[in-house]
């Protein structure tokens, strides 16, 4: 049975950083492409941030590329999204998603952590 568990949400002013975590089980997070998404009041979910490959191979929306990092511990089979000089607009609920490498592939979701970035 496939799991994913966030943690790592909080309240944080501008400016300010938080790590995300995202714990797998029942797979492995070197084999899959995993991912974070964010949805925000009223707002369509986005996309983040991926990491994916043997190289971790990663990619992010432009709204964050030099503020977050996504990495992953292949031996802890975990991810992580660093989040730096973290806006307002960053406010969202962070949700973590595996999909499998292959055609028609299966997506796996975790329940996400609330992240919220205010004064």
């Amino acid at each position: 049975q496939v799991q994913l568990v966030e943690s790592g949400g909080d309240l944080v002013q501008p400016g300010g950083s938080l790590r995300l975590s995202c714990s797998a089980s029942g797979l492995s997070v070197s084999t899959y492409r995993m991912g974070w998404y964010r949805q925000a009041p009223g707002k369509e979910r986005e996309s983040v941030a991926f990491i994916v490959g043997a190289g971790g191979t990663t990619t992010y929306v432009d709204s964050v590329k030099g503020r977050f990092i996504i990495s992953r511990d292949i031996a802890k089979n975990t991810v992580y999204l660093q989040m730096d000089s973290l806006k307002p607009e960053d406010t969202a609920v962070y949700i973590c998603n595996a999909r499998e490498l292959r055609w028609n592939p299966m997506n796996y979701w975790g329940q996400g952590t609330q992240v919220t970035v205010s004064s």
